[in-house]
Formats: structure tokens, C-alpha cells, sequence
């Protein structure tokens, strides 16, 4: 059975160094890249940041069933596809949201 675990907290405070550390110092651990609404950023990379998609594709998403959880924050959508829980359980592998 795979564990997730959920990093939270606000922006600035440090969710992507100790993600990044955790990654590094498990091989059985998972990150779930989030899907987003909102253009990309300097140095981030879709498909490894975000997955980057329109905002009709994930309401689209929203209506199929896609998403274990989205909200809108200033604007843009954010969510979780279903698909990287059942990937990581598939690969007895615990999972990181944030």
C-alpha cells in the first residue's frame, strides 16, 4: 500500500527545498507534479513543474472525473490528476503532494 503525504504550507517557506530532499534521500518516493492553468515561469519545465493546460482542458478534466482535488487560486486552476496516485500505487511507491 502506498503512503502519501501531503507537504503544505506558504509560499516562500521552504516546500520545495525539503520536497527536493526527500526525493533525494528515498528512491521509493513519487512527486506529484500538479496541473495548472497558468503560464509557465522562467526556468520551470512542463510535464516537471506543472503540466500546463488551458483552462477549457481542465474544466473538461474537472467534468471527466480527472482530478482528486483543484481549486482556483487568483485566477488560475490547480489540481491533481487521479492518474499519478494510481501510477504510484501501481508502483508501490509513496507519494508527495504539495
Amino acid at each position: 500500500m502506498s503512503n502519501v503525504f501531503i507537504i503544505s504550507a506558504p509560499s516562500g517557506s521552504g516546500k520545495s527545498t525539503l520536497v527536493a530532499r526527500l526525493l533525494a534521500s528515498d528512491p521509493d518516493l513519487r512527486f506529484s507534479v500538479s496541473y495548472t492553468t497558468r503560464p509557465a515561469r522562467g526556468a520551470e519545465v512542463p510535464g516537471e513543474s506543472y503540466v500546463f493546460i488551458s483552462r477549457e482542458e481542465f474544466e473538461l478534466r474537472i467534468r471527466n472525473g480527472e482530478f482528486l482535488e483543484h481549486a482556483e487560486v487568483f485566477g488560475y486552476l490547480y489540481g491533481t490528476h487521479a492518474d499519478v496516485l494510481q501510477q504510484a500505487q501501481s508502483e508501490h511507491r509513496d507519494l508527495i503532494l504539495d
